[in-house]
């Protein structure tokens, strides 16, 4: 009875670790996109393209937030 429970626990842990890590390669992913787009609608000259820059702005700090604690996790992680 107690080696299934460790073995369920142990199966649940490394399932959560995966979910973790691909969520925090498709968030650092997004972030990068943004930034991009943010940079080629900047860099256009029409207002149309002015206007989606300032709204990718109200997304940005958040998104810079995630990447700040993804990487404190990945470094706290590998100093373990």
């Amino acid at each position: 009875m107690i080696s299934t429970v460790v073995t369920t626990s142990t199966v649940s842990i490394a399932v959560a670790s995966a979910i973790t890590g691909s969520l925090a390669v498709i968030g650092v992913l997004v972030l990068l996109s943004l930034l991009v787009q943010k940079e080629i609608f900047f860099s256009s000259g029409s207002k149309h393209s002015q206007r989606l820059s300032e709204v990718i702005n109200i997304v940005l700090p958040p998104m810079l937030i995630a990447f700040v604690v993804i990487v404190l996790a990945k470094v706290l992680q590998a100093i373990q």
